[in-house]
């Protein structure tokens, strides 16, 4: 007979392994990221800005998951660092336009390398990592394949 507290133990909760290998990962594109002068999350909202070139504050913060209370001082230090503009919007001064610039839009080149080193560091199969891809996805409530 299974003990009732073993819904408590550690080893039969999803979300520890979630947040481990999240923690993981990240950790392993330290390396990658130092190079280029960038967090985690300063790297995954240029990959952003490299795609739009041009978008309002709260657009970005959906796409990359993240509150004004993180996004705000995350793109104050990009600003600083010259590889983002931050402009009130001429038609709706409500609105904050977040702009790449040639900087920042060089930085991408530099980046491109990122992703087939971190490709090397975790060790999946293609077919695994799409697998994955689609079940993390559908954690979140939307499948973008």
């Amino acid at each position: 007979m299974a003990n009732n507290y073993d819904a408590l133990k550690l080893e039969n909760q999803l979300c520890f392994p979630l947040y481990a290998c999240a923690k993981e990962v990240v950790r392993r594109y330290k390396p990658f990221l130092d190079k280029l002068d960038l967090t985690y999350t300063q790297y995954i909202t240029m990959m952003v800005m490299w795609e739009h070139k041009s978008i309002n504050v709260k657009e970005l913060g959906e796409q990359l998951l993240l509150d004004s209370g993180t996004l705000t001082p995350l793109l104050k230090k990009l600003e600083a660092k010259g590889y983002i503009t931050r402009e009130r919007s001429k038609t709706d001064e409500r609105n904050l336009i977040v702009s790449v610039t040639d900087k920042g839009e060089a930085l991408k080149d530099e980046a491109l390398s990122v992703p087939t080193q971190m490709g090397q560091c975790v060790r999946l199969s293609s077919e695994e990592a799409k697998t994955l891809y689609t079940l993390l996805y559908k954690l979140l409530g939307e499948c973008r394949l």
